[in-house]
């Protein structure tokens, strides 16, 4: 397979969640930066509210992997009945190994901005609004790598499959943002 399939998302997952921060991916605005406002609403929010965005949400819908571990780990928590709150996502990620070294210092200070940042959990539904917003239009700069990359790369017989393929996941996620706004959240 070529290089050019691999800026399509396949299955989301959290194994490809390795230690793939970046000192630049620290150095975010969390006042204004959405992703940051989400996950300090979930870390506030009740329960329901949690599992209610939990399950709009996909690690893959935020873009900097800070907020991905943070999100994984929050949304592991709440997905298991657990306890969400920051002291229980830094335990969470104590027990990962995710807080020792440099990186686990930075991890937990980003932790610690995040919950700070005095987003409202009441407003938890727009922001998990914003982040898939976000997402979805970040897909649309993926799709369009992707097929200048299989033009490039791709052998013709390939090509209209690869642009099908690309549209069907487009679809998807424009059925999975319009779902959003039908249900309310």
């Amino acid at each position: 397979m070529t290089t050019a399939l691999a800026l399509i998302p396949a299955e989301t997952g959290d194994a490809h969640l390795g230690d793939n921060i970046q000192a630049a991916d620290l150095g975010i605005d969390a006042h204004t930066d959405v992703e940051a406002l989400c996950l300090c609403a979930l870390l506030w929010a009740p329960t329901a509210a949690a599992r209610t965005a939990v399950a709009v949400l996909e690690t893959a819908d935020f873009q900097q992997p800070i907020h991905q571990e943070l999100y994984a780990a929050t949304a592991a928590l709440i997905g298991s009945g657990a306890p969400h709150d920051p002291t229980m996502v830094a335990a969470a990620l104590e027990q990962a190994g995710k807080l020792a070294g440099h990186h686990g210092r930075q991890r937990s200070r980003h932790l610690t901005t995040v919950t700070t940042r005095g987003a409202d959990h009441i407003a938890l539904d727009y922001y998990v609004r914003a982040v898939l917003a976000q997402a979805y239009r970040r897909s649309f700069v993926d799709a369009a790598q992707s097929l200048a990359q299989a033009a490039q790369h791709l052998p013709e017989d390939q090509l209209f499959e690869h642009l099908l393929t690309i549209g069907r996941q487009q679809r998807t996620a424009t059925e999975r943002l319009r779902n959003l706004g039908r249900t309310g959240q």
